[in-house]
C-alpha cells in the first residue's frame, strides 16, 4: 500500500483501493453462494435418504455429480479451455533454422550437433532437431557436467577462435585440441555468422564407435579425467581398474576390423561387428549403470571408459551387439502402481456393495 501511495495520484487511489475491494467482494460471494448451493444439494440428499425416498444407489451418484460440478467449476479457473493449443502451434515456437535444414539432410543414423551460435548449455532449441552435445537439464549428470567444465568448455573456446581465424577451414585446425567433442561424435558444429548461422561439418568426428589397441587403467576419477588431456581417445581407452575384470588387457590391433550402428532408438541400440582377434570397442554413449549390454543375446559387463562413455570387450569373429535400457525399477513400480490402483477400485466397488445391500435389507 505505501509503494501505490507512492507512485499513484491520491485522486486515482481512492477509486483504486475501491474497485480492488469490490473486485475482492465479488469474488467471496460468488463463492459464498456456490457453497451454499454444494451444502444444500447435499443436505437435501441425505434428507432424502434418512426419510427412505431416495435409495442408496441414487445417493451415491448424487453425491458423485455434485462433487463432480463443483470441483470442475473450481478447476476451470486454473485450466481453462484457453490453456490449451493444438498440436501444430506448438510447433511452431522452434522454427528450423537454415542451418538445421541443411544438417537434416545427413540420413545416417546417428551423429551429434554442437552448436556454437549459442548458450550452448543453456539452450534446448538444437535438441529439437538434433542430437545435440549441449543442452540444458536442471538436473545433469554430475559425470557429464564435470566433463563440460574440464574439457568440453575449453575446447569450444579454442574451436570459436581457431575455425574464425583459419576462415571456416576445419583441415587447417588441430584435432588433438578438441579430443572430447570428437569423441562424443559430433559430426556438426553450427557457427554464429553475420547473418544467422552456419552448420560446419567435422571431418574429425570418431562415429558411433570405434575399437582402441591400449587401455590405461587409473584409480581414481580424477585421475581419469585428467588423463584425457594427454591421451588420444581414438586409440587409447581411460579407465578405472575397477572394470579391468570386464575388459581385460589391451586388445591386439586389427586393420580390417570393424564396429557399425545398424539400429538407433534412444532406449536400444544395435552394432554389428567383425574382427580376426579379440578387440576393446569404446561406444559413443553416455555410460549409465541401469543400461546392459548383449552379445549376440547373451548379457556382458559394460564398463565405463574416458570417463563419460561405454566400452564392451568384443570376441574375435562376427556379432551383434546390443544395448538396452529396461531397468527393474521400472516394471517394480509399475507393478506398485497396479496393486494400489487394484486396491483402490477394489475398495471403492465393496463400498458400493455395502451400501447397496443395507439398502436392500432396509426395504425388506
Amino acid at each position: 500500500m505505501d509503494a501505490l501511495q507512492k507512485n499513484i495520484p491520491a485522486e486515482n487511489l481512492n477509486g483504486l483501493v475501491t474497485n480492488l475491494s469490490d473486485v475482492c467482494a465479488s469474488i467471496f460471494t460468488a463463492d459464498a453462494w456456490r457453497s451454499f448451493f454444494v451444502i444444500a444439494v447435499g443436505t437435501a440428499l441425505l434428507f432424502l435418504f434418512q426419510y427412505k425416498v431416495l435409495k442408496g444407489t441414487w445417493l451415491i451418484a448424487g453425491i458423485t455429480l455434485l462433487c463432480l460440478v463443483d470441483m470442475w467449476s473450481v478447476n476451470k479457473r486454473y485450466l481453462s479451455d484457453k490453456d490449451f493449443e493444438k498440436p501444430s502451434k506448438r510447433l511452431e515456437a522452434v522454427q528450423k533454422t537454415p542451418a538445421d535444414e541443411q544438417i537434416l539432410k545427413d540420413k545416417t543414423l546417428d551423429y551429434r550437433v554442437l552448436n556454437l551460435s549459442t548458450s550452448t548449455f543453456n539452450e534446448n532449441n538444437t535438441a529439437y532437431w538434433h542430437k545435440s552435445v549441449g543442452g540444458y537439464h536442471a538436473a545433469k549428470l554430475r559425470r557429464y557436467q564435470e566433463m563440460i567444465e574440464y574439457h568440453l568448455s575449453p575446447e569450444m573456446q579454442y574451436l570459436m577462435k581457431a575455425v574464425s581465424e583459419r576462415q571456416g577451414d576445419m583441415t587447417k585446425v588441430n584435432p588433438d585440441s578438441f579430443k572430447v567433442v570428437n569423441m562424443l561424435n559430433t559430426r556438426y558444429l553450427i557457427f554464429p555468422v553475420q547473418n544467422g548461422t552456419f552448420p560446419l561439418p567435422n571431418p574429425y568426428a570418431y562415429g558411433n564407435a570405434w575399437f582402441v589397441s591400449n587401455i590405461q587403467y587409473v584409480k581414481t576419477a580424477n585421475e581419469e579425467i585428467e588423463s584425457l588431456y594427454r591421451i588420444s581417445p581414438k586409440t587409447i581407452a581411460v579407465v578405472n581398474e575397477k572394470y579391468k575384470e570386464a575388459l581385460g588387457s589391451a586388445a591386439t590391433a586389427d586393420s580390417s576390423a570393424s564396429i557399425r550402428l545398424v539400429s538407433y532408438a534412444p532406449n536400444h541400440l544395435k552394432y554389428e561387428t567383425s574382427a580376426n582377434t579379440q578387440q576393446i570397442a569404446v561406444f559413443s554413449e553416455i555410460y549409465y549403470k541401469q543400461w546392459q549390454a548383449y552379445i549376440d543375446g547373451k548379457e556382458v559387463p559394460i564398463a565405463c571408459a574416458d570417463y563419460v562413455l561405454r566400452a564392451l570387450k568384443v570376441p574375435a569373429g562376427k556379432h551383434s551387439i546390443e544395448f538396452k535400457f529396461d531397468p527393474q525399477s521400472i516394471h517394480t513400480t509399475e507393478t506398485i502402481a497396479y496393486i494400489g490402483l487394484s486396491i483402490l477400485l477394489l475398495t471403492v466397488l465393496f463400498l458400493i456393495f455395502q451400501t447397496w445391500k443395507k439398502a436392500q435389507q432396509k426395504e425388506e
